[in-house]
C-alpha cells in the first residue's frame, strides 16, 4: 500500500469521506474492500481550498492523458463519482483500483495497480482538465 501524501482539494474529500461513511455501515456491500481502501486513501491526504490545488494534480472530474509504460499506448481518462463511471467512455469509478491510484497524482508520476496476470504501469503526461482550474481568460 502506497503511504505517501497526496493532495486534494477539501471538497473532494469531504464528498469522498461522506461516500465511505454511507457504505460504512452496509452489511454485505459488495464494494466493502473498495471503500476501505478509499479510507486508507482519504487518511493520507494533505487537503487544500479548491484554489490553492496545483494545475498538475489529479482531482476528482480531472480529465488526464496517461501513457502505458509496457506498451507506450497513450489513453485518457476522467476520474469521476460511481455514478458517472463508464470505462467505455473513458470515465473511471474513483472506487476502482486505477480510480484511486490515480487520485491525487502530478503529472510525471507513475500510478500502478494490480491487473489479472501481473501489474499495470502508467505515467500521468497531463492534465488536460481540472474542475479547480479558474485560471481560463476571461472574455468581456
Amino acid at each position: 500500500m502506497n503511504t505517501e501524501t497526496i493532495i486534494m482539494t477539501w471538497t473532494d474529500h469531504a464528498k469522498l469521506t461522506e461516500l465511505v461513511e454511507h457504505h460504512r455501515y452496509k452489511k454485505g456491500s459488495f464494494d466493502a474492500d473498495a471503500f476501505k481502501r478509499l479510507a486508507s486513501e482519504l487518511a493520507r491526504a494533505r487537503l487544500v481550498a479548491s484554489e490553492d490545488i496545483p494545475h498538475n494534480v489529479v482531482t476528482m472530474d480531472s480529465t488526464l492523458r496517461v501513457r502505458d509504460l509496457d506498451s507506450s499506448e497513450v489513453l485518457t481518462f476522467t476520474l469521476s463519482w460511481p455514478d458517472m463511471a463508464s470505462p467505455s467512455n473513458g470515465r473511471i469509478n474513483v472506487l476502482a483500483p486505477l480510480g484511486m491510484a490515480l487520485l491525487g497524482c502530478r503529472v510525471d508520476e507513475i500510478v500502478e495497480w494490480p491487473v489479472p496476470g501481473g501489474t499495470r504501469r502508467l505515467c500521468v503526461e497531463k492534465v488536460l482538465s481540472q474542475p479547480e482550474n479558474r485560471s481560463q481568460p476571461v472574455v468581456c
